[in-house]
This record gives C-alpha cells, sequence and structure tokens, in this order.
C-alpha cells in the first residue's frame, strides 16, 4: 500500500506539465492566456535616397579608348608626316623636288583661297563620280544575270576574260579617237576601268551563295524575284562591296591619268600644269587632295556597306 500512494501524484505532475507546454507564451516569456497575439506588421521604413553612382576609375573611358585607337590608326601618317617635313629641311633629299609639307599645306590654302582647287575638284569629282555610277549601274545586274545562268556565263565568259585582261589606260587613245577629246571619253575610260571589279565580285558572289539556302527557298515556292531578294542578294553583298570599293579607287585614278593627257580642268590637269610651270607644291597639293578623296570615298562606301548588311553576325 505504502508503494502504491505517490502513482496519483506522478500523474497529475505530469499532466499540469503537459498543460504547460502546451499553454502559449507572450512576447515576453510569461505565460499568455489569451492565446498568442497577432503579429502586426512592422512600421515600414521610408526607402532611403538611392545614392548617386560613383564612376570606379577604368570604367567610363569609352573617349580615352576611341582617342587611344584614333593615334594608333594614325601613327604611322603622323610618322610620314614628319619625315616629308624634316627630310627636305636637313638636307636628306632636295627640297626643291621634295618641298617640305608645311609649304605643300601653305600652297594647298592658296589653291583653296583663291578658287582654283574648288574647281578643279568638282570638274573631277563629276567625272569620277558619273562613271562609277554608271558601272555600279551597269555591273551589278549583268554580274548577277551571268553568276545565276549557266548558258550566259558560257556565252560570255571568253568575251569576259578578253577584255578584263586589257588594261583601261591602253585603251585610253581608242576612246580619245572614238569619242573625242571632251568629257565622253574620260567618263566612258572610267566606266570601263570600273565595271570589271564590281561585274568579277558579282558573278563569283553569286556564285558562291550558300545552296543549301537556295534549296530551301526553292522549297518554298519563292519566285525567282523573291529568291534573288531574300537569299542571293544578301549573301552576295560582302563581295560586291568589296568590287564596288575597288572601283571606286580605280575611278580617281583612271580619271587623273585621262586628265592629264587632255582637259582643261580637273587634279589631274592641275598636277600636271603645276609640274610643266614648275609649282612642285601646288602639284604636290594636288596628289594630296586626290589620296584624301579617295580615303573619304573608301569610308563612304565602308558605311554604306555595314548599313546594308546589318543581319551579319559580327566575328
Amino acid at each position: 500500500m505504502s508503494t502504491d500512494a505517490p502513482a496519483p501524484a506522478t500523474a497529475t505532475a505530469l499532466a499540469g506539465s503537459e498543460e504547460r507546454a502546451t499553454v502559449p507564451r507572450g512576447r515576453t516569456g510569461t505565460l499568455d492566456p489569451a492565446g498568442p497575439a497577432p503579429v502586426r506588421d512592422a512600421p515600414r521604413k521610408a526607402a532611403a535616397p538611392a545614392a548617386p553612382a560613383v564612376r570606379r576609375p577604368g570604367r567610363g573611358v569609352p573617349v580615352l579608348r576611341w582617342l587611344r585607337a584614333g593615334l594608333l590608326r594614325s601613327a604611322a601618317i603622323l610618322a610620314l608626316l614628319a619625315l616629308w617635313e624634316t627630310a627636305p629641311r636637313l638636307g636628306l633629299v632636295d627640297a626643291t623636288f621634295l618641298p617640305p609639307v608645311s609649304e605643300v599645306a601653305r600652297a594647298w590654302w592658296e589653291l583653296l583661297g583663291d578658287g582654283q582647287l574648288g574647281e578643279h575638284v568638282g570638274a573631277s569629282l563629276t567625272r569620277s563620280f558619273g562613271g562609277f555610277a554608271i558601272a555600279v549601274a551597269v555591273a551589278v545586274p549583268l554580274g548577277l544575270l551571268i553568276g545565276w545562268y549557266r548558258p550566259v556565263a558560257a556565252f560570255l565568259g571568253p568575251l569576259l576574260e578578253l577584255f578584263r585582261n586589257t588594261a583601261a589606260l591602253a585603251l585610253l587613245p581608242v576612246f580619245v579617237l572614238l569619242l573625242g577629246i571632251g568629257e565622253t571619253s574620260k567618263v566612258s575610260i572610267v566606266v570601263y576601268a570600273c565595271v570589271w571589279p564590281i561585274l568579277l565580285n558579282t558573278i563569283s558572289a553569286v556564285g558562291n551563295a550558300d545552296p543549301t539556302l537556295v534549296r530551301l527557298a526553292r522549297s518554298m515556292d519563292l519566285s525567282t524575284p523573291r529568291l534573288f531578294q531574300k537569299v542571293i542578294l544578301p549573301a552576295s553583298v560582302p563581295a560586291i562591296f568589296t568590287g564596288i570599293r575597288l572601283a571606286g579607287a580605280v575611278s580617281i585614278l583612271v580619271l587623273v591619268a585621262a586628265e592629264m593627257i587632255g582637259a582643261k580642268a580637273g587634279l589631274g590637269y592641275l598636277i600636271n600644269a603645276s609640274q610643266f610651270n614648275f609649282a612642285i607644291p601646288q602639284m604636290y597639293a594636288g596628289i594630296v587632295t586626290i589620296s584624301a578623296i579617295g580615303v573619304a570615298f573608301n569610308q563612304v562606301l565602308v558605311a554604306i556597306e555595314r548599313r546594308l548588311s546589318l543581319w551579319r553576325v559580327p566575328a
């Protein structure tokens, strides 16, 4: 009997401990008979204004990178100009036949001031760009036709091989005899010289078009004009513009040579007349002007090519 008496007390203690375990406590750690208090959202603090972005050194320097790239590209030209200026002054070359670049710049400015340079440049650009535009309008469609239709290529192939290996300047006397010494012969020789780079590059571009894309386009029942518009022309743009850029340089060089033979205005006439009159700085001023026009024309063609080739993935 004495051993069984404490059992009820033990059971009562266990039950009390379970009740204490299930009774929730308040936030201060004391028993809360009313149950857990509802959780209230803490008041939101106003967002602090964003701190101004701190520009890290070395991050925002696109201008410096551009300047560095420009200096790197123009370093060779600057070195050439420095050598051109110092060599005649140091007696390394005869200053009579190769004046310093400063004297050439002075002569160029005088020609520009009295209007002679503008007149000669305008005459040369009219002939050069006129012949160049005619060559593009003729050579690109003809190249697409020859490159796409094999019978046409087989028929015109021997004729193209014959004339493309004949130098344009070798035919200059023929053009003068047939067309006279006026503007027609000069523009015609420019057209003849510019046609071949454009024509040959266009033929090669059409022939090297991806045959898989051509088969896919034909499987979609595209007509021939739509096939050219959607597949052939976009794939041929890089090669065609390579020929156009070559023709742009050829148009100026051939025209200058033609103007030296028979013309009353133009950069070729200016260079030739300056040589006969022993105005050497003016002669070099005309040569520098031709080089500047060629570089500017090439950059314009590069910009047009990039505009027409936006679909290309950069390498």
